[in-house]
């Protein structure tokens, strides 16, 4: 864990959690994503919602520090996000394509959620890229 910056940990996740924020919403994806994921609006806002974005930030905050240490210390800004984008969109997107398939899930949802992984994962790259 030598090396690794924990407040760009954070930043990184936490642009997760903000991107995840306006993906997820009315103004980009909400309708569409609730709609090929079978969920109604009253579903999708069920649940206990310290809980829900909580463990989502705790799981960015994992994700973020598991991908700082593939990055190593200091990355260089390009590496970083080609390394993020390659992540997302190879690794989280391609892995979650394959439960896709064999789950019979639609198109536009594996598109909604694989392109939230890939941006995620760039961010990921972005943040800690700039903040060595």
């Amino acid at each position: 864990m030598n090396g690794i910056n924990f407040m760009a940990v954070f930043a990184a996740a936490a642009s997760a959690f903000v991107l995840g924020g306006l993906w997820y919403s009315p103004v980009l994806f909400a309708r569409t994503w609730m709609r090929e994921a079978g969920l109604t609006e009253a579903q999708a806002r069920s649940g206990n919602p310290a809980l829900v974005f909580g463990g989502a930030f705790v799981l960015s905050l994992i994700a973020a520090f598991v991908f700082a240490l593939f990055l190593g210390p200091a990355p260089a800004l390009g590496f970083a996000v080609g390394a993020g984008s390659s992540a997302g969109l190879c690794w989280v997107a391609a892995s979650l394509g394959i439960n896709y398939l064999f789950e019979r899930k639609s198109l536009k949802l594996f598109l909604i959620n694989g392109g939230y992984f890939t941006l995620q994962f760039t961010l990921y790259g972005l943040v800690l890229g700039l903040w060595h």
